[in-house]
Parts: C-alpha cells; structure tokens; sequence
C-alpha cells in the first residue's frame, strides 16, 4: 500500500486492512465518500466474505449516522472496538456532542480538513467524472 490515510487507518481498526488497497483503487479514498458504499460497491472491491461485509456495512451506517468524529474515536480508543456503544449511548445526545467537540478541539483535529475530509469541490469533481464515464 503505496498511502495511508484515514480511510486506511479506519480499515486497519476493523481488522480488514487487506481491503485497503482495493478501496483507494477503487475511488475511496477519504470517508465521506466511504458513506456511499453499499453491496454492489463491496462487490467492486472485492469483499466477497460475509462476515467482513456485515462488518464494514455497520460500520458505514455509523460512519453516515455519527460522522467522521465516530472513526476518529475508534482509532483513538482500542475499547470501541468492542463494537460496544453502550457508553454513548448513556450520554445525552446534546452533551456527546460537547465532548466529542472539546476532545477534538484539545486533540487539534479538525474533521473538516484533509485527511478526514475532501473539499465538496473535489468530491463533486469524482462524481461529475464518474457521470461522464457511465456516459461515454
């Protein structure tokens, strides 16, 4: 794997890092754009078993429920893991997003730069290619 980025990271964490190649071979390459993959994209990847693609879908559907900020606290907590989300649960949704907005401040992380997300312009320059191509 010739770049790590966040969408490699996020793989790795999953344990399904052999899969990071053909996501980033594939155009997903930032998470936004991970949100979008559904069983035809897994099948264009190349994730033929079952049990990794119920894990990567739950965690898509996390990813497009909680945001960029989910992955992060996944990376930067080995007991998320677990798959456990009985701890935030138990916060009140108004509060979790004051934590999870200090913690990220205190860490310097800004979810709205590269590498955790692409600019719109670029992710509608993939999009607008892609049109073109189904096209042509």
């Amino acid at each position: 794997m010739a770049v790590s980025n966040i969408v490699c990271e996020w793989l790795r964490a999953l344990g399904l890092a052999q899969y990071a190649e053909s996501f980033l071979d594939n155009g997903y390459d930032d998470l936004e754009i991970c949100k979008q993959v559904g069983d035809p994209d897994l099948d264009a990847i190349g994730v033929e078993n079952s049990a990794h693609r119920h894990k990567l879908l739950k965690s898509i559907r996390q990813l497009r429920e909680k945001g960029a900020a989910s992955v992060y606290f996944m990376l930067n907590d080995p007991n998320s893991l677990s798959g456990s989300t009985e701890i935030l649960c138990e916060t009140p949704p108004n509060e979790l997003d004051i934590v999870i907005r200090e913690q990220l401040e205190t860490d310097g992380v800004r979810l709205t730069a590269h590498p955790y997300s692409t600019p719109v312009s670029k992710v509608q320059c993939r999009c607008n290619a892609e049109k073109q191509k189904k096209k042509d």
